[in-house]
């Protein structure tokens, strides 16, 4: 994968940002992205302080739906909340 950072001068592209905070990606980076109009973007800053631009992996809630797998039948709130002390508790103290 390529990237595009000013360690990288042949690389680069630069783009202004406006008044409201909107920046336009240039036409080299969307393509290496593989990104287009409304396709919704991640960025990631990294411990060096570096900030990576991705395309989002999960780009909306809907996009979500069956990741986690389902449910066999329904759970009342007093059961979540149950599994989750739960599993907290596992957490906290490795049991």
């Amino acid at each position: 994968m390529q990237t595009y950072s000013p360690n990288n001068r042949g690389k680069e592209e630069i783009s202004t940002i406006s008044s409201k905070g909107q920046v336009t990606i240039p036409v080299k980076v969307r393509k290496h992205l593989g990104i287009k109009s409304n396709d919704k973007i991640a960025f990631v800053i990294e411990s060096s302080g570096e900030v990576k631009v991705t395309p989002a992996k999960y780009p909306d809630i809907q996009s979500l739906k069956g990741v986690a797998g389902s449910l066999t039948k329904p759970l009342s709130w007093e059961k979540v909340k149950q599994i989750a002390q739960a599993d907290r508790l596992s957490k906290k103290y490795g049991r």
